[in-house]
């Protein structure tokens, strides 16, 4: 009988063990679920060429809006949009009835002036008349001759020739309308004798790093995966007062036929500045914009650190990041959807 109480003093001691020791697992279990499984990166700086990726138009550089010098109704387009013109070929005209009167009314005037002057100018030697009689003759006979020249280049500038070889590219005007002195009638450009360029609206910080000269490679679907050299030739000094962004000039160094005015193109701008920067891959950054966004690092492989960084540039393979990341040693790159800032981590090999 005595042995009885010992018996159950053991087996309480054993259950309060084995209790304590559950308890324990438990809450070891609980720690490990708690720990995000994530991989990680070794962050390190590197010297980088600035490159800057940026979209713009094709245009030339003598695209030109043509009008008539004077108004009228319009007689007669010889265009249709999209033809090829020649230097020097005829494209519109209008018509003549009112300038050629003008012309008349001109001619007439001169002669009138030519005679009023050659008889007081006889007089005058005859001395007839006096000296004020024939210098007013004189001015008469200059200001109508004056007038006839007027008359006659209004007249050549009474139809439109092409200024250079190329296309036409808009036709603004019909045939029998009324256009008023300096209406545009066509647009034209020289397309088969100048060069193409690429003008692309870029940031202040991106432009501030452009230097005239730089090289840049430029694609189009028009011309499927082939990629055309160009160089910067012109930097805007002003803002574009429709995009609020600056404007370059990107000049193509060879000749592509196959382009029109108004193409889409794609640009990767190589500057001569170099920067140093940590190159990271684009699953790492979260909430991020042009300017700046967030990653999540570590310094111990066990607690996630939420860190703000400052954005560079963004290329087709990373994200270059200019400051934010100096005091950590590795970034997480997979699995920092499900981290907050100071989440448990568990390393993945």
């Amino acid at each position: 009988m005595k042995s009885t109480p010992l018996i159950l003093l053991f087996s309480a001691a054993w259950f309060v063990q084995a209790c304590t020791s559950s308890e324990g697992n438990d809450k070891a279990l609980v720690k490990k679920s708690e720990e995000i499984p994530v991989k990680i990166i070794a962050l390190t700086k590197q010297e980088v060429s600035s490159v800057i990726e940026t979209s713009g138009l094709f245009t030339t550089d003598d695209e030109t809006m043509l009008s008539f010098k004077t108004g009228g109704v319009i007689d007669r387009i010889y265009v249709k949009e999209g033809d090829a013109i020649k230097k020097g070929q005829v494209l519109a005209s209008l018509n003549l009835t009112e300038i050629e009167a003008q012309v008349a009314q001109a001619k007439l005037a001169f002669e009138k002036a030519q005679r009023d002057y050659k008889r007081v100018e006889n007089l005058y030697k005859d001395s007839v008349a006096t000296l004020e009689q024939f210098q007013n003759a004189k001015t008469g006979f200059d200001v109508a001759q004056k007038q006839l020249e007027a008359a006659n280049f209004n007249r050549s500038f009474s139809e439109i020739r092409a200024i250079n070889s190329g296309y036409v590219l808009r036709k603004l005007a019909n045939e029998g309308q009324v256009v008023g002195p300096g209406s545009v009638v066509l647009q034209t450009n020289g397309a088969s004798t100048s060069n193409w360029k690429l003008r692309v609206g870029v940031s202040d910080r991106e432009w501030a790093s452009v230097a005239l000269g730089d090289k840049a490679t430029i694609t189009t679907d028009a011309l499927g995966d082939k990629k055309l050299v160009a160089l910067v030739t012109r930097k805007s000094e002003g803002t574009d007062g429709a995009s609020g962004a600056f404007t370059l000039e990107l000049t193509l160094q060879e000749s592509s036929p196959s382009l029109a005015s108004g193409l889409f193109g794609k640009a990767s701008i190589q500057t001569n500045r170099t920067q140093h920067v940590w190159s990271i891959p684009y699953d790492a950054l979260l909430d991020g914009d042009a300017q700046s966004g967030y990653v999540f690092t570590t310094n111990d492989s066990k607690t996630a650190i939420k860190t703000k960084v400052n954005i560079g540039s963004i290329t087709r393979q990373h994200v270059l990041v200019t400051g934010g990341l100096e005091n950590a040693t590795s970034l997480i790159v997979s699995g920092n959807a499900y981290l907050t800032d100071g989440s448990k981590i568990s390393v993945l090999n």
